[in-house]
């Protein structure tokens, strides 16, 4: 098993220690960090910024949102990074979700598989340079319709250090994890639970299985959040975790769209997420997150003592999980580097 630190993204500002917790994971033999975004802070530069006093680690985004940046300025960027860090740059990217994708963006979710084929395709194209990139998609046409007229396809100007530098795809539900193993070098699963590892395994064998598949399940990488938190008091570690889930299960989409609430619906947490549901969108937000059960966060996170931490780390190395990203004090990436060594 793998260690990654997941920093994640800003809540009302930058989160406090990041850069201390970044320089302890590559001190401790941490192999990546990851910076996320959702409609705030962006995943690009505190990456950049935290990442130039590193040396070794990798340095990924978790997630990247394909509907904040065209194809061509994702594949920019990922170019740009991936010099700046001499060849340490991983891209992971995401569809987010509806809310997200329309109201903060303002660009259309419908069919985001297929949206998400087309970027990856244009990307590769881009990190590629073997000719000018032209696209004839139903989402993406390079060059675009109409216009001045005057587009013509391009090559960047920049050559890439890895023409196949690795991506890596956010999924959840089962069609979008199968599309990763198909087009991607990876996945980052959010909510991952040892207790799913049969389902997941299954929609990744689905996309392996499709002709032109780009990886096997040799060669993928699957990395999956984890939150960590240290503490004697199982409760009092399950409280720093429950208002995550209540923000992702309750609020993060729509009553009717909101995939992270059916990953815990398929755990078997349907009664328990209707009703955090509930409660987050009348704006009983404390009562949501006390209404999240203590075994449900321990589903998808490790908290308690370090000894309870080490003794239910087995049940993830027996996952499809290849890398564990660490969310979490410099306290959490020390309890499970010391747990794995």
């Amino acid at each position: 098993m793998r260690l990654g630190f997941h920093i994640g993204y800003w809540s009302s500002g930058p989160p406090p220690g990041a850069q201390e917790s970044v320089l302890a994971a590559e001190r401790l033999g941490y192999e990546s960090v990851w910076s996320a975004e959702a409609y705030g802070s962006d995943c690009l530069t505190p990456l950049a910024w935290w990442g130039a006093a590193t040396s070794r680690i990798t340095l990924g985004t978790n997630i990247l949102q394909m509907s904040a940046r065209t194809p061509t300025a994702a594949a920019m960027a990922a170019l740009t990074m991936d010099h700046l860090s001499g060849g340490r740059f991983a891209l992971g990217l995401g569809a987010s979700g509806p809310q997200v994708v329309e109201g903060w963006y303002g660009q259309r979710y419908p069919r985001p598989l297929a949206r998400t084929r087309e970027y990856i395709a244009i990307v590769r194209k881009v990190l590629a340079r073997e000719e000018p990139v032209a696209f004839d998609g139903e989402f993406y046409r390079l060059p675009v319709d109409g216009g001045a007229g005057l587009g013509k396809p391009l090559r960047s100007t920049v050559h890439p250090v890895r023409p196949d530098l690795p991506i890596h795809l956010a999924a959840e539900g089962p069609k979008n994890v199968a599309l990763a193993a198909e087009i991607a070098d990876g996945w980052l699963p959010l909510f991952f639970s040892p207790k799913a590892d049969a389902f997941y395994r299954e929609a990744l064998a689905e996309g392996f299985a499709r002709p032109g598949a780009r990886r096997t399940a040799e060669d993928f990488r699957v990395q999956a959040s984890l939150p960590v938190i240290v503490d004697a008091d199982v409760e009092r570690a399950a409280d720093h975790v429950r208002p995550f889930l209540a923000l992702y299960v309750g609020g993060m989409g729509a009553k009717d769209a909101n995939f992270h609430n059916q990953v815990f619906v398929r755990m078997g947490w349907e009664a328990e997420c209707a009703r955090i549901q509930e409660l987050y969108l009348e704006g009983r937000k404390k009562d949501a997150v006390a209404a999240v059960p203590t075994a449900m966060v321990e589903d998808v996170a490790l908290v308690g003592p370090k000894e309870k931490i080490r003794a239910e780390l087995p049940a993830w190395e027996a996952t499809v999980v290849d890398t564990i990203l660490v969310q979490g004090d410099p306290r959490g990436l020390e309890a499970v580097a010391d747990a794995l060594s």
